[in-house]
């Protein structure tokens, strides 16, 4: 009788784990219950839409998610390219992921309000107090402005093409093409009287780099060498150079002989290891 409860007890033992484990993952699982939002799948999870402050919102919910729920939040275009740039990766890896789209605002003050307050109501349902940014061109803009401001809310940086600097795009000011009129949208956005003022804006990703290197934010930038419309030396080569100086970590992804389309990479596989590697490494935020 002793031996057959000896043998029975590695395995009730087993049994305990198992079923403690899974009634951990439930604990620790974030309250995604938004008033009136609406289930449907993105790249075959679950996602949650819902309303935040007037802006659409939504969060995708990975099939197994890792302890802490660690979560990447794309800053602009979600639907863009997103095979190449990610984000599916990420899910199948255990990763939430969430957007919210404060419009074609440049990372102005009032968009980066408005992303403090979502990242701050998902952190209070439960997702990990650091985020992994995804910023996609102009979205560049969004996730490094709000990076500097909120520096202790953001693991890891993923740029793709980005804008570090709006006097290269949509000003046009150096060799890139510009936008006439998204850069008249940036001076309206950022409330500036005229354009000498946002010329002599010191708030742009490339002028506030210390606050990233400070926190331990990894940034990963993926450049075509032939994009003429945000031109990496006026960009994600200038923000490389001074992260480094300032004693960051960056990794520097280029793409020879291709412009600002296609964005991401055939194959994801180095920014999401990037991503999970530096991401799991951060300590969790003050």
């Amino acid at each position: 009788m002793t031996s057959l409860v000896r043998a029975a007890a590695p395995a009730l033992l087993i049994t305990a784990c198992l079923h403690g484990g899974a009634a951990a993952r439930a604990a620790d699982a974030p309250d995604l219950a938004f008033t009136n939002a609406r289930t449907d799948t993105w790249h075959g999870h679950a996602r949650h839409a819902f309303q935040f402050q007037g802006r659409s919102a939504w969060v995708v919910v990975p099939k197994t998610p890792l302890p802490g729920n660690p979560w990447s939040w794309c800053m602009m275009f979600p639907d863009a390219f997103t095979q190449r740039c990610a984000a599916p990766q990420l899910l199948q890896a255990g990763f939430h992921h969430a957007f919210i789209d404060v419009g074609n605002s440049f990372g102005s003050p009032a968009a980066v309000a408005t992303l403090a307050a979502f990242h701050d109501e998902l952190v209070r349902r439960g997702l990990a107090a650091r985020a992994a940014l995804i910023g996609i061109s102009r979205g560049g803009l969004y996730a490094h402005r709000y990076a500097a401001e909120h520096p202790d809310h953001v693991a890891v940086i993923y740029g793709d093409a980005a804008v570090c600097d709006f006097k290269s795009w949509p000003g046009g000011k150096g060799t890139g093409k510009g936008s006439p009129g998204d850069w008249a949208a940036c001076l309206a956005a950022y409330s500036f009287p005229d354009e000498a003022a946002a010329l002599a804006y010191t708030g742009n990703p490339v002028d506030t780099l210390e606050p990233l290197a400070t926190a331990g934010i990894a940034l990963v930038h993926v450049v075509g060498d032939a994009d003429d419309v945000v031109p990496p030396a006026e960009n994600g080569l200038i923000v490389a150079e001074r992260y480094k100086k300032l004693g960051g970590t960056i990794e520097l992804i280029s793409k020879p002989g291709c412009g600002h389309h296609p964005h991401g990479l055939d194959d994801p596989a180095p920014v999401v290891d990037f991503i999970r590697r530096h991401a799991a490494a951060q300590p969790a935020a003050k």
